[in-house]
């Protein structure tokens, strides 16, 4: 299926970048009118993949993380990819509760997140090449 509309956007690897990011998101899909309530779950999910690329993609080195947009007629593929660490087990990272991080007190709840606000949540890592998240949502308000 073609998309209607698409973008990509590449930024530092900087927890202030982490808004930018939302907001950017938020504003692109909102071509597809949806819900006040339905892009807060964008803004949400995008936060959490982004905030994940940096602290576990990075951690305290600095890098680039891409976020492309692809719409489509009543949907939004959402893609956040890093060339960090990537995960070593991913079933493992996306358990509730389960982070690589204790130290900085992270609630290992990003995927759990990601998943309740998206209709589909797709994961793709390498160790030592990077982490590719795809969030896919469907939008019920969408009338064309």
């Amino acid at each position: 299926m073609q998309p209607l509309n698409e973008m990509t956007l590449q930024f530092s690897s900087k927890s202030s970048n982490e808004s930018f990011a939302r907001i950017v998101a938020a504003a692109f899909v909102s071509q597809l009118d949806p819900t006040v309530e339905e892009l807060a779950d964008v803004k949400t999910a995008v936060s959490e993949a982004v905030t994940n690329a940096i602290i576990h993609g990075y951690e305290n080195k600095s890098g680039n993380i891409t976020l492309s947009c692809k719409l489509y007629e009543n949907s939004a593929e959402i893609t956040i990819r890093d060339e960090g660490n990537g995960i070593e087990d991913i079933e493992l990272a996306r358990q509730p509760l389960y982070t690589s991080r204790p130290e900085l007190e992270r609630s290992g709840m990003g995927f759990t997140v990601m998943e309740s606000f998206m209709d589909k949540v797709d994961v793709i890592s390498s160790p030592g090449k990077g982490t590719t998240i795809k969030l896919i949502k469907t939008f019920k308000s969408v009338k064309r």
